[in-house]
């Protein structure tokens, strides 16, 4: 019975020494988000083939979205919606930043996704750039993206990618202030956006 004893006793200590490791780890993400600029630094491609690091994300406020131009439904309506937000919160385009990166730098090269993304919005710019960069990248920023075979037995090899559909809200500096939802109420998405702007 003292055997057994000593052996729950040690399994508590240990789970409670888990417990305020996950504390200190999760506390410590949170201050992280709140005290530094989001993601990790990179250095990729705007569309208009000039060279693009992290610091554009903190010169203003910024709204930031990952797709591919092969999607299908919601990259297409989330970059027609966000740039009738931007439009309407930020009429004369100096307050806020709208990007769009890719994931699917194999087939988004900088022109394009530059020809894509001006066929729907002046009010975003895209980003790609190097495939293994470009990965470097989103993970960097803790986005989901995965390519998925459209059929196996396809002898061209076509995918589509699942990822990330929420737009990164980023303060004046490039810290992480939440995101937009796919399929969030247009009037709640342009309040977040004003909210970012105010600061």
């Amino acid at each position: 019975m003292r055997a057994f004893r000593i052996v729950l006793w040690t399994a508590v200590v240990a789970l409670a020494g888990v417990l305020v490791w996950l504390t200190l780890e999760v506390t410590g993400s949170k201050q992280d988000l709140a005290e530094k600029p989001f993601g990790e630094p990179f250095q990729l491609v705007a569309q208009d083939g000039s060279a693009i690091t992290e610091k554009a994300f903190q010169d203003k406020p910024t709204a930031l979205f990952f797709g591919f131009t092969h999607c299908p439904e919601v990259c297409p309506t989330t970059l027609f919606e966000l740039n009738g937000w931007l439009h309407a919160v930020d009429p004369d385009g100096t307050k806020l930043n709208g990007y769009f990166v890719s994931v699917d730098p194999e087939r988004d090269t900088p022109e394009i996704l530059g020809q894509y993304v001006s066929n729907v919005t002046d009010r975003v710019k895209g980003i790609s750039g190097p495939p293994d960069k470009v990965l470097e990248m989103i993970k960097g920023f803790k986005v989901y993206a995965k390519k998925v075979p459209v059929d196996e037995t396809a002898p061209n090899g076509e995918y589509t990618m699942d990822h990330t559909a929420s737009v990164f809200l980023l303060d004046h500096g490039g810290r992480f202030a939440g995101t937009i939802a796919y399929g969030e109420d247009p009037a709640v998405a342009q309040k977040k956006l004003q909210n970012l702007i105010k600061g």
